[in-house]
């Protein structure tokens, strides 16, 4: 017998295929068979040659650990502080858009997940629940990640409900004045909402059980933007759909606004630039999430990993940094927190697994990445969360002789 044997996905029930799931990879394979190629494709994919999607991984990839032996790593404490609050782990939720065209009520089964780890999770505004849902079903610790729409009033009638339902953060998205050109979604003749196509209805048809779901129960409703989206675009307009009813001249004078009205935490997420992390923090944001938007947007962007050191660099300790994008193995987290961020944010990892298999899915990415984190922890000598520093990363510093080498972390 040669190599290592595979699980074969086909002959598993759903739940028992979830339950056998070892890596985010997996949830993802799981996911890919149970949807039609242009669902699939969309919260997959990135803009044009796909190459700052790749690159968010890479440049994880590119990072080594440089671990301490002899510690004592029996326990090991994985909860920190984000945002002023709380976390079982440097994790929070990304906002995702319509997830329930991966699965149906999956933006409440991630938020329920979310809240079963003691984790933040952020509501889309192109979210298939409404705040009000999220708030009510979903008990745990809330962040709403607004878009900035043409009409302004229906953005700022949003951060209201996010306000009294409870909602302790908003979190501004700056890096989508236009749609990215995503060119799968132009093979596949996918739009949101829903355009049918003999493409895609052939498509469709390949996923008996989606295309049942869908026809008996009806195309989930992006819940928060009622009201204010267009008619689907014609396929030549498909690039720029997922950004046609934001607004491409919000500026710094439209954030400061934001900044003045809403009384709770700011996140400003989309910044790689060092100078407009340094003009976010002197407006007194709370907190910049380092990020290309997973890729789907500007190809040819830096990875965030790569731009994380200018950032803090930027911020000086002003300001709570945190990360997304290509973080798919606990090894990452640590290695975003080694290299300064204060936590990160994850997106396909509980959408691949909430696509998967719904909450139990999104559980299932929270435990394989809770166990990665330890398990990293674990073999790197670090017993606690702030203990990770650069010291970790073989990039940030040449292995010292024994004659110079650091007392242990901790005893």
């Amino acid at each position: 017998m040669t190599g290592l044997p595979t699980t074969d996905w086909r002959a598993l029930p759903q739940a028992a295929r979830v339950r056998r799931a070892w890596s985010i990879e997996d949830l993802r394979r799981i996911a890919k068979r149970r949807l039609p190629r242009a669902v699939f494709d969309f919260y997959d994919g990135g803009a044009e040659d796909e190459t700052t999607l790749r690159d968010n991984r890479a440049a994880f990839l590119r990072q080594r650990l440089l671990p301490r032996v002899l510690v004592d790593v029996a326990r090991i404490d994985t909860t920190t502080q984000v945002l002023g609050g709380p976390t079982r782990m440097p994790i929070a939720i990304a906002p995702t858009g319509a997830v329930g065209f991966g699965w149906r009520r999956g933006d409440i089964a991630i938020a329920r997940a979310a809240a079963a780890h003691g984790i933040p999770y952020s509501l889309s505004t192109s979210a298939t629940a409404s705040i009000e849902q999220i708030a009510e079903q979903a008990a745990g610790r809330l962040w709403f990640q607004a878009y900035v729409l043409r009409d302004r009033s229906h953005t700022f009638k949003l951060i209201e409900r996010a306000r009294v339902a409870g909602y302790e953060a908003v979190m501004i998205t700056v890096d989508l004045a236009v749609g990215g050109k995503r060119e799968r979604d132009f093979h596949n003749d996918l739009s949101m909402p829903f355009r049918y196509t003999p493409r895609n209805l052939l498509d469709f048809a390949s996923r008996p059980p989606w295309a049942l779901d869908m026809l008996l129960r009806g195309r989930p409703v992006l819940e928060n933007l009622r009201g204010v989206a267009e008619a689907a675009a014609p396929v030549q307009g498909i690039a720029s759909s997922a950004g046609r009813n934001y607004d491409p001249s919000f500026d710094w004078s439209g954030l400061q606004t934001v900044r003045d009205r809403w009384p709770g935490k700011l996140i400003v997420k989309g910044i790689v630039h060092p100078d407009d992390a340094r003009r976010a923090i002197a407006m007194g944001v709370d907190a910049i999430v380092v990020s290309n938007h997973g890729g789907r947007q500007l190809d040819g962007g830096i990875a965030t990993l790569d731009a994380l050191p200018g950032v803090l660099a930027a911020v000086q300790g002003r300001a709570e940094v945190l990360l997304d994008g290509g973080i798919r193995r606990g090894a990452d987290v640590v290695k975003a927190i080694a290299l300064g961020a204060k936590g990160v944010l994850i997106g396909r990892a509980t959408l691949f697994g909430a696509c998967a298999g719904g909450e139990a899915g999104a559980l299932r990415a929270l435990e394989i990445l809770s166990d990665e984190v330890t398990r990293t922890m674990q073999l790197c000598g670090v017993g606690r969360i702030s203990e990770i520093g650069p010291q970790l990363l073989a990039s940030q510093r040449a292995p010292q002789s024994d004659a110079h080498a650091e007392q242990p972390l901790h005893e």
